[in-house]
């Protein structure tokens, strides 16, 4: 526990100093109490709200880390990083979305060349469904950082789910471009690939994916469909069973159940696939 100082503090410049050091050793409930004596002294301090702010968050005081935040945002309405805090718990712990969009934009008013700032925004409208205007705040985040990773796969994302499929195969190869063993981007390229029918191609996405993950229930499932699509029955029912093995219940009753294992249910040879993996792992496919 922390000891306290032998010689109290007595003015704002102290009790400033000791939340800081408290706040840095990680005492945070004995730096708020340090940062609000400091506010007694002056209560009009930017940087003790926004640091009180700081500790209230980690804290996990969100609602009184934002007041608190919006106490510093009144006293210097420019300065960008009480916004931008703001903005992040909105985002995170409230999912209002509308709210960190409103304070990611004042906080691009301070520094409109912030990547951060734009590349929230952006984020903020995909979990809204607005994805033309996150499309747009991802081209702006790539402005300012050509490379990053991130706002090539979340354009990706916001063009997959807006039906810009081809558009979307374009981002995340250029963010495969730039982290070649990422799961999800080549996942989610498999996935469209599957859904625009070229269902060779999407295989070889989903063995990329495999490679990175190998207990991917998810991926071993959709490479079966599309085996099976394109009506290879052995490499359809292998990648089947590996689906199985990883999450019976699960994928005993798709195969059971989904028009695509329609015509296999008809082959003695998958009807015992399913009795013998159903008696293995007691999980009932009909």
């Amino acid at each position: 526990m922390y000891q306290s100082l032998e010689c109290r503090p007595d003015s704002y410049h102290e009790w400033y100093q000791r939340g800081n050091k408290l706040r840095a050793e990680g005492y945070y409930h004995e730096a708020l109490t340090s940062y609000e004596r400091a506010l007694n002294y002056q209560p009009s301090d930017y940087w003790t709200w926004y640091r009180k702010g700081f500790v209230l968050e980690a804290l996990g005081y969100y609602s009184e880390a934002i007041d608190s935040y919006t106490q510093a945002s009144k006293i210097e309405p420019d300065n960008y990083w009480s916004w931008y805090e703001q903005g992040c718990i909105y985002f995170t712990e409230f999912q209002q979305y509308q709210q960190a969009i409103a304070c990611f934009n004042q906080a691009l008013a301070a520094h409109p060349q912030d990547y951060w700032a734009t590349y929230r925004i952006g984020e903020a409208w995909r979990k809204l469904e607005e994805y033309e205007q996150a499309i747009a705040f991802y081209n702006k985040a790539l402005e300012l950082r050509p490379d990053d990773f991130w706002s090539y796969y979340r354009r990706g994302e916001a063009q997959q789910y807006g039906g810009k499929l081809k558009l979307a195969l374009q981002s995340y190869d250029r963010a495969l471009s730039i982290e070649s063993d990422d799961y999800w981007a080549w996942y989610q390229k498999g996935m469209i690939l599957q859904q625009l029918e070229q269902f060779t191609e999407a295989i070889r996405c989903y063995e990329q994916a495999l490679n990175l993950d190998p207990q991917s229930d998810t991926v071993c499932y959709q490479q079966a469909c599309c085996y099976a699509l394109l009506n290879n029955t052995n490499w359809a029912i292998m990648s089947l069973e590996k689906a199985i093995d990883l999450n019976p219940e699960k994928y005993l009753r798709l195969a059971a159940s989904e028009t695509i294992w329609h015509k296999f249910l008809r082959q003695t040879g998958f009807q015992l696939l399913l009795a013998n993996k159903s008696r293995r792992y007691g999980c009932a496919f009909s």
